[in-house]
């Protein structure tokens, strides 16, 4: 991957696309560098993530919405419109969308897989 490829420094939505993936969850990769990723999502209520982990630690940003969270321990939360989460790098981690939800999420480092928009 070129340099250029790991960064984007400035960004509107309007010249981005969104993928979607799980169903009902999509997402719009924002700014990044090699170091931090920022993505939107925007999550319909009944979609669900599978638990899973990756190299970065995500911390996350509830801007609408409700969200159930859960970890692979079983332990689980909630989250709603104003609430604040991370996980730390290999958490194993999954959610479940209670309503219909708008989040930004932080990523470190940068998830090479989510630059492709």
């Amino acid at each position: 991957m070129s340099n250029e490829s790991k960064r984007r420094k400035v960004c509107t939505m309007s010249e981005l696309s969104s993928v979607t993936g799980p169903p009902g969850v999509h997402r719009t990769t924002l700014a990044y560098n090699e170091q931090t990723m920022l993505c939107r999502f925007i999550m319909d209520a009944g979609a669900e993530i599978p638990l899973h982990d990756h190299e970065a630690a995500q911390n996350g940003y509830l801007i609408s919405g409700k969200v159930e969270f859960r970890t692979g321990d079983g332990k689980s939360f909630v989250a709603e419109a104003g609430s604040g989460y991370a996980f730390d790098p290999w958490e194993k981690h999954g959610a479940r969308v209670l309503e219909t939800a708008e989040v930004i999420e932080c990523f470190a480092p940068m998830r090479v897989e989510y630059v492709d928009n």
